[in-house]
């Protein structure tokens, strides 16, 4: 055992189940170990690296951002934070303000903290309810989790926020049995990510629209994990020709620092007053300056279109690779979800040793959420890997 793990056995808070290796550097889209081993990353640490690793504009970024002080608080104005929520305000068609929180969990609580707030603020006591959906996943923070119906996760630390109703992901029928009156906001991501990489259906997002239209609800988008290019748009809900009323951002925001986002409309800024909600950390000028070079680089029209055209061809040779236990690939871009016969956790053990890294999305389904910047010949090369990682684990 290396040595790093030892003390990782002996000093932390054995929540994880960890790879067998000790990472110590990377360059792209490429990852290496502490003994010299080199690994393909179609993880990006969980969809988080969306430039790879050691992106020139990153670090320049960085560079700059370290050099002024790192921490105000939010009782103070910084020239990052308000250029940042200028540009995804301007990248993003429905919003008109942002409120910024530390990860994707904290930006799903404060939605959910702003839909009830507006919700009461127009319609008095009573309309507090909450719709989400079968297989979703936001978070683990008590509000997120009470609107994550996963009992592995729920079941340890129940009592939960009560007020959250569940009806059946791409079922309109089952929604509309559960979204009335008493509902103040329906939440979901447009593609499930620890769910399987379910996406929805055009005709499920404009159900519900319009279901939240009827009964003056909110629509809140978890795009947590497939937002910020991901699926070869900026967002996921572009695909769908509708307008949310929030939007909750994370993980690739910042290429790796502890960032969210939470983007809304006017109507529901305007029932926020100073108090209301608040973090000591979020927004700050360090962490907001990369990640304005982040929302910089990723919107380019260009680079979305490079997303659309590898998450095209890595979904062409997927399935294309001859073996027994895929039984199917679906997804956008690059989020793409490789459904199996057999256990993930073999297959992802069995890539380390053939180096690629691997997650899952459940059980039985490989999830591929590669640095965006992913080339055709890396492509070629992580389904050679993968192959040979299906062949040994099978």
């Amino acid at each position: 055992m290396h040595p790093v793990a030892e003390l990782e056995q002996r000093y932390l808070v054995q929540a994880y189940g960890r790879a067998p290796f000790v990472l110590a550097g990377g360059h792209g889209a490429w990852l290496e170990d502490a003994d010299g081993n080199s690994y393909l990353d179609l993880a990006a640490g969980i969809a988080v690296n969306a430039l790879g690793h050691g992106d020139p504009d990153v670090v320049a970024a960085l560079r700059d951002a370290a050099a002024s002080p790192l921490h105000y608080s939010n009782l103070y104005l910084s020239e990052p934070m308000v250029r940042l929520a200028q540009r995804l305000v301007e990248a993003t068609p429905f919003a008109n303000r942002v409120h910024f929180q530390n990860s994707g969990t904290e930006s799903n609580e404060a939605a959910i903290k702003f839909a009830r707030k507006w919700a009461r603020t127009h319609f008095g006591e009573g309309k507090t309810d909450i719709v989400a959906f079968s297989g979703g996943f936001h978070g683990r923070t008590m509000g997120a989790l009470a609107a994550t119906p996963r009992p592995k996760y729920q079941d340890p630390f129940r009592p939960l926020m009560p007020g959250v109703r569940f009806a059946t992901f791409n079922d309109l029928d089952s929604a509309a049995q559960v979204v009335d009156d008493q509902v103040c906001a329906v939440i979901l991501e447009p593609i499930q990510g620890e769910g399987g990489i379910y996406a929805a259906s055009s005709e499920f997002m404009a159900g519900l629209r319009e279901l939240t239209h009827r009964h003056q609800a909110l629509l809140i988008l978890d795009e947590v994990q497939c937002g910020v290019g991901r699926t070869g748009a900026f967002w996921a809900y572009e695909h769908y020709g509708i307008l949310p009323d929030m939007l909750c951002a994370a993980k690739p925001l910042a290429s790796g620092l502890p960032i969210g986002a939470v983007l809304v409309t006017d109507r529901v800024a305007e029932v926020i007053h100073a108090g209301d909600h608040g973090t000591t950390f979020a927004g700050g000028p360090f962490v907001t300056a990369v990640a304005d070079a982040v929302v910089r680089k990723v919107s380019e029209p260009t680079f979305l279109a490079h997303v659309q055209e590898v998450g095209a061809y890595f979904r062409e040779r997927l399935e294309e690779i001859n073996s027994p236990h895929i039984k199917e690939v679906r997804g956008r871009g690059l989020m793409l979800g490789v459904q199996l016969d057999i256990p993930a956790g073999p297959v992802i053990q069995a890539g380390y040793k053939q180096g690629v890294i691997l997650l899952n999305a459940g059980p039985d389904v490989l999830r591929l959420v590669p640095p965006l910047i992913l080339s055709k010949a890396e492509v070629d090369q992580g389904v050679e890997r993968l192959s040979a990682a299906l062949a040994a684990a099978a």
